[in-house]
């Protein structure tokens, strides 16, 4: 089966969750806005399947996913489909929730990312906001960026199987979201990264394990893996790091 990932074709954001759970399983996958009309893809063929359908059901924004007749929609979601389809969670209904509930707690942290550039309203630009944005970094930085990654610190530690993994003794989509938020959060808080990553040594040996699986380094090594800019969620001001 051939998935079809909808999201917007020039930025990693929210999407590249979804993306590194289909690469790091060898996932046969189309990222349709990237694709040209005359294939069926592109911007517009994404904002169609935007509108309400036949069904009554569709998507508030990107990212979502066609599979056959089924689309999902949310980024969480969508991995909680895709974990129990790609082998990325466990079978086991405890820890498909388990796995499930890590995910939305890296969603909130997602947001609060985002809300360091945009705390106002995302229909301002960042300059519009900026002394607001200073201040709100400020915060996540030196209070929310530590409680996050402290928290899932601890999650590894717990971990009855001692896999290094976040859940039993495999790799699930919610080790790949820690990737991401650890590579994101590198690009766009370097010195607040460097200063709190010697309390999370488990998370940052999670990252290099994740970086180093055959099929996760030759994505990050292609064209498929979008650059980190400041169109996306991880953004790099250098200001707000003052």
């Amino acid at each position: 089966m051939t998935y079809e990932l909808y999201y917007w074709p020039d930025i990693q954001g929210r999407g590249e969750f979804v993306r590194l759970a289909l690469e790091a399983a060898g996932a046969d996958y189309l990222d349709m806005a990237r694709l040209p009309a005359k294939q069926g893809g592109g911007v517009a063929a994404m904002m169609r399947l935007l509108e309400p359908g036949v069904t009554g059901r569709f998507s508030f924004a990107p990212p979502f996913l066609k599979t056959g007749e089924l689309i999902i929609g949310q980024t969480a979601n969508i991995l909680l489909y895709l974990g129990g389809a790609l082998g990325l969670a466990p079978k086991a209904e405890a820890g498909r929730l388990w796995t499930h509930q890590l995910q939305l707690t890296v969603a909130d942290l997602v947001t609060e990312v985002h809300d360091t550039h945009h705390p106002l309203s995302v229909n301002l630009y960042y300059e519009e906001q900026k002394k607001e944005a200073k201040r709100r970094a400020a915060d996540f930085t030196q209070s929310r960026l530590p409680k996050f990654l402290g928290y899932f610190e601890q999650v590894l530690a717990s971990n009855p199987r001692r896999s290094g993994y976040l859940v039993g003794a495999r790799l699930t989509y919610a080790d790949l979201s820690m990737f991401q938020i650890v590579e994101g959060l590198r690009y766009a808080f370097p010195r607040a990264m460097a200063s709190v990553e010697s309390a999370c040594p488990l998370l940052i040996e999670l990252h290099d394990r994740v970086a180093q699986r055959p099929k996760i380094r030759a994505y990050l090594a292609s064209e498929r893996r979008l650059p980190f800019s400041e169109a996306g969620i991880f953004r790099r001001y250098p200001e707000l790091e003052r």
